[in-house]
Order: structure tokens, then sequence, then C-alpha cells
């Protein structure tokens, strides 16, 4: 029979740490793969709806990191 590992913190310092460092590499995690969508040519609308926001706030977000990157992203066009 397989073991199972204990994966509680022992205190809950180290279980809210613990937290903290899921919470900046899934941050690292998400700009790297909006990044990534845009050079691929996603459209920020796209971006937002895989990510469950709006095109809005993804724009906030990542607008000025994806300039400074030298990254082209689509246009939108009103139709």
């Amino acid at each position: 029979m397989p073991t199972t590992m204990n994966t509680q913190p022992e205190t809950p310092a180290e279980g809210l740490a613990a937290v903290v460092e899921l919470r900046r590499f899934a941050d690292r995690l998400e700009a790297s793969e909006v990044e990534r969508a845009l050079r691929q040519g996603w459209s920020w609308s796209r971006i937002a709806e895989a990510l469950g926001v709006t095109r809005q706030a993804v724009h906030k977000k990542y607008a000025k990191r994806v300039q400074a990157a030298g990254i082209e992203t689509r246009r939108r066009r009103d139709v």
C-alpha cells in the first residue's frame, strides 16, 4: 500500500508563508503565459476569457509590461 506524504505545514506561519510563495509563483506564471499568448498573436479578449477576467482587467495589469518587452499586440477592431 502506498504511503501518502503529509503536506500540512506544522505551524500557521509555515502555512501562510507557503500561500505567499504560491501566489508569487502563480503571478509569475500568469505573466509569462500572457506574454507568450500575445507573442503568438492572441488578443487581449482571448487571454481575458482564458483567465476568466475582463479584457480591461488583463490589459490594465499587463499592458505596460508587454510594451516594455517590445511585444506587438493585436489592435482591437470596432466592427
